[in-house]
């Protein structure tokens, strides 16, 4: 019998040893994002860490699938940034935690299955143009204050901060070739640390962007007035949180299922996400989704199961609560190295190798959907617009498909035989094959090959039959399945025509 419920695949072999480091560096990389983005917002830096081991604790253990990492992402929290602005951080707690209710209906009505309608064009593009977004975001790392203005690092901190990120990627490059048993970006971070440590070479560090230092997440019911005015103004944040959260989220386990060769449970991840963001907003979080560098950084260190997502979530809270005084000290440039290699390897360069076999128009969504990333940084709206595009282009092309082959019996009864869908596209080249004129006076159309798809394809045969109507010929539709006939059923108000019931035809269901 299968069980309802099951924490843990007890079946599945654990490499621990790989989990746990694999957990240990997921959150080295996980830290610096997530204060990143909590003071671009104008959240407390603590905020963002919370959001991390809220995040990634619940989802590590409920979520869709082992391996992937979820924490306080930018992608969610840069739709809140303008909320924040506008009514504060109640309201932002209040958004997320409803956000978080809309993730689980998804997950509760199975509408998560609707992510395989995101075409592979679209997939490139969403990889690619993330790849640039994170590459270009490290960047940020090599900008100092000075005097209350943003500028670049100059002379000596400059060219220490390139060389301590170079030598972290050389690590990373190198070490797998020595040995894998520990993975190369944990023995990046470890190393850099050292010498930074040890030469006592002044770089950029963690504390320099925020300090981690604070206690565990505290319960917290937002501050706001509970009223339908209220609702009016968080609940559009919370749909636009719940749909971006979900689009990185969904994309992301594809992703993984796709590296490592197995099926996460999109309906599951759903719920899994929803929980999380409804503890956010009730425990000082500011939201989150899973975040699909952290995750690639942890399938590159081995992990194929929970547990590292675990590690890492404790690790974090371990670090707010006792660890902050070490931490603090780390060098950017070694988790900067770190993430652009994340980068690096999450282009999908194939996709050039590939570009002259791929049709026009896939070419064509694969760039825009990239551009639509890493200029807007909104992944919704680029997925959402590739999607519609790659919809229409089928359509298209599907409207070009329809044919007819027709013929006049021993009876004098004129033959239509319809191949290819009937559809909104398609009328107008259907509607194209019949001469009216000069049919004889009964005309059989046959869909046996084809099928009537829409409100658009009985407007179309309405029109047809009122043509024949009137010059008093006689039309029948032969070979209809069960759902066309129900759908012409359906239409009796605007169509009136015969359909022949042919016993011996049947469509296998």
């Amino acid at each position: 019998m299968k069980k309802a419920f099951q924490l843990f695949d007890f079946s599945q072999k654990v490499n621990y040893k790989n989990e746990i480091l694999a957990g240990l560096t997921v959150a080295m990389t996980m830290i610096p994002e997530s204060l990143s983005f909590a003071i671009l917002a104008g959240f407390p830096p603590l905020v963002g860490l919370y959001a991390a081991f809220i995040a990634g604790l619940v989802t590590a253990i409920f979520g869709g699938r082992p391996g992937m990492i979820s924490g306080g992402a930018g992608a969610t929290v840069i739709v809140l940034i303008a909320l924040m602005k506008s009514h504060g951080i109640e309201y932002v707690f209040a958004a997320v935690a409803l956000g978080g209710v809309v993730q689980i209906c998804i997950g509760l009505f199975k509408l998560g299955k609707f992510i395989r309608l995101v075409p592979q064009p679209v997939m490139f593009g969403f990889v690619n143009g993330l790849a640039v977004v994170i590459f270009m975001s490290q960047l940020e790392q090599f900008k100092t204050v000075i005097n209350g203005q943003v500028s670049w690092l100059q002379v000596t901190p400059l060219y220490i901060m390139l060389g301590l990120v170079a030598l972290t990627i050389a690590i990373v490059l190198i070490f797998p070739k020595i040995t894998k048993a520990v993975p190369a970006s944990l023995v990046a971070i470890m190393v850099v640390f050292a010498i930074v440590i040890i030469f006592n070479i002044e770089t950029k560090t963690v504390e320099d962007i925020a300090s981690v230092q604070g206690g565990f997440p505290p319960f917290h019911i937002p501050n706001i007035p509970f009223s339908f005015e209220t609702l009016k103004v968080i609940f559009p944040y919370s749909v636009i949180v719940a749909a971006v959260g979900l689009t990185e989220g969904l994309l992301t386990l594809n992703l993984v299922d796709e590296i490592t060769g197995t099926r996460g449970n999109s309906n599951r991840e759903c719920i899994a996400q929803g929980s999380s963001n409804i503890l956010n907003g009730f425990f000082y979080g500011m939201g989150g989704c899973p975040m699909i560098a952290q995750t690639l950084v942890n399938l590159g260190a081995g992990s194929r199961a929970r547990l590292s997502g675990i590690i890492g979530a404790l690790t974090i809270l371990l670090i707010i609560l006792f660890g902050a005084p070490v931490i603090g000290k780390l060098p950017m440039a070694a988790l900067v190295g770190v993430m652009m290699m994340v980068a690096i390897t999450t282009f999908e360069w194939a996709s050039f190798r590939i570009i002259n076999k791929m049709p026009r128009h896939d070419i064509f969504v694969g760039i825009l959907v990239a551009l639509i990333t890493i200029v807007l940084h909104n992944l919704a709206l680029a997925v959402l617009i590739g999607v519609i595009i790659s919809a229409l282009v089928f359509a298209w092309e599907s409207a070009k498909r329809i044919r007819a082959r027709h013929y006049i019996n021993e009876s004098g009864v004129k033959h239509y035989e319809i191949y290819g869908p009937l559809f909104f596209g398609s009328t107008t080249t259907f509607l194209e094959k019949f001469d009216i004129q000069n049919d004889p006076n009964h005309v059989i159309i046959d869909f046996k090959e084809s099928r009537v798809s829409d409100m658009s394809a009985i407007e179309a045969l309405n029109n047809l039959t009122k043509k024949y109507n009137q010059l008093n010929k006689t039309v029948e539709l032969q070979h209809l399945s069960a759902d066309c006939r129900q759908l012409l059923k359906n239409a009796d108000a605007v169509i009136n025509v015969n359909v022949i019931e042919d016993p011996t035809y049947k469509v296998v269901s």
